[in-house]
C-alpha cells in the first residue's frame, strides 16, 4: 500500500471554504414574514450583521443600542437588504429594566411582539484581574448577564402572558467554559449567559419558548473596540464585499485552525436558522461558530507569558 505523501507541497493546507457571498441566505425566503426579531446591540458589528440576516429572510426587524446616531444608520442600512419587512429602532440601556420595559412596549405597537429576541448587547476590555476596579467589573457584569437577563425577563413574561411561542439565542464566548484570562469579568457574566440557557430551556420549554446560546469565535469587523483591536495585529479594514461585512485583514486566518476568518454573515446565518422553524427541537444548546479555535492545542505547550507581559503592563503596583 503506497504511504502518503508527506511533501506539504503535495498537501497543501488549504483550511476551509470561503462561505457563500454576502446576500445569500441560509434558509428559504420568506422564513421569517410576519416575525419580529429584536437583536440587542443591532446597531453596529455582528448584532447589525445578525440583524441583517433575519431581515433578509422577511422579518420585521427591531434593533436596540445606546447610541441614537448609530442606530439611524444601521435602521437605513437594514432598511436596504433586499426582502427586509419593516425597520424600527430604540434607544436602550438593557441595565434599566425600565427602559427594557418600554422598548417592548414600543415595539409592540409598531410591529407586534418580537417572536425572536436576539441577546447581543455585550461589553468588554482586556485587564489583569487584580487591576480590574468595582466600577469596571460593574459595567462588564451589569451589561453582559443581567443587561441580558432583563431582557429575557421582559420576553418570556409577555410570552407566557400571551400563552405564545417564542425563541431567544444568547450571544455567548466560549471562555464560558474554558475560563478568560484578562477577561475575568466578560468570563464570569458569559458563563452565567450559558447558564440562562440551560436553565431556561427547561424552565420555559413547557411553554413553547426556545432558548439556545450562540458563541462566535473572530469575525473582524471595522465596528471593533480599540482595547479588543489593540491585542490584534492589523488595523481596520474591509473585506472584499464590504458593507455590512467589512472586516479586517492582518494576517489572523494562519492562527485559525480554519486557516481563515469568519464572515459576520456566517453568524447571521447560525442565529437565522436557531430561531426557525427547522430549529424547533433545538433548545438548552450553545453552538459554536469558531472554525474549531477555541479546540486547538498544541502537542507541547509552548512558554508561558504571564499575562500581566502579554497586555504590556509592568508589575502591579496597589
Amino acid at each position: 500500500m503506497e504511504k502518503p505523501s508527506q511533501n506539504p507541497a503535495q498537501n497543501p493546507a488549504r483550511g476551509l471554504p470561503a462561505p457563500p457571498p454576502l446576500g445569500a441566505a441560509a434558509l428559504p425566503p420568506g422564513t421569517y414574514e410576519g416575525q419580529v426579531v429584536l437583536v440587542t446591540g443591532g446597531g453596529s458589528g455582528l448584532g447589525k450583521a445578525i440583524a441583517a440576516e433575519f431581515a433578509r429572510l422577511g422579518a420585521d426587524v427591531v434593533i436596540a443600542s445606546r447610541r441614537a446616531q448609530q442606530l439611524k444608520a444601521a435602521r437605513d442600512e437594514l432598511a436596504a437588504v433586499p426582502g427586509a419587512g419593516r425597520v424600527t429602532a430604540a434607544v436602550c440601556d438593557i441595565r434599566d429594566p425600565e427602559r427594557v420595559a418600554e422598548v417592548f412596549d414600543a415595539a409592540q405597537a409598531a410591529v407586534g411582539l418580537p417572536d425572536v429576541l436576539v441577546n447581543n448587547a455585550a461589553a468588554n476590555f482586556p485587564s489583569p484581574a487584580e487591576d480590574l476596579t468595582p466600577g469596571g467589573w460593574r459595567a462588564v457584569v451589569d451589561i453582559t448577564l443581567t443587561g441580558t437577563w432583563f431582557m429575557t425577563r421582559e420576553f418570556g413574561r409577555r410570552h407566557l402572558e400571551a400563552g405564545t411561542p417564542g425563541s431567544i439565542v444568547n450571544i455567548g464566548a466560549s471562555y464560558a467554559w474554558t475560563g478568560g484570562p484578562g477577561f475575568a469579568h466578560s468570563a464570569a457574566a458569559k458563563a452565567g449567559v450559558k447558564n440562562l440557557v440551560e436553565t431556561l430551556a427547561v424552565e420555559w420549554g413547557p411553554y413553547g419558548i426556545q432558548i439556545n446560546g450562540l458563541v462566535p469565535g473572530l469575525f473582524p469587523h471595522p465596528d471593533l473596540p480599540e482595547a479588543i483591536t489593540a491585542g490584534l495585529d492589523g488595523g481596520p479594514g474591509g473585506a472584499p464585499d464590504g458593507g455590512l461585512d467589512g472586516g479586517l485583514d492582518g494576517g489572523l486566518d494562519a492562527r485559525q485552525p480554519a486557516l481563515r476568518v469568519g464572515a459576520p454573515r456566517e453568524l447571521g446565518w447560525a442565529a437565522t436558522f436557531l430561531a426557525s422553524p427547522y430549529a424547533r427541537f433545538i433548545t438548552g444548546h450553545t453552538l459554536v461558530v469558531d472554525g474549531a479555535n477555541w479546540q486547538r492545542r498544541t502537542v507541547v505547550n509552548p512558554e508561558l507569558t504571564p499575562l500581566r507581559t502579554q497586555l504590556r503592563r509592568g508589575p502591579f503596583t496597589p
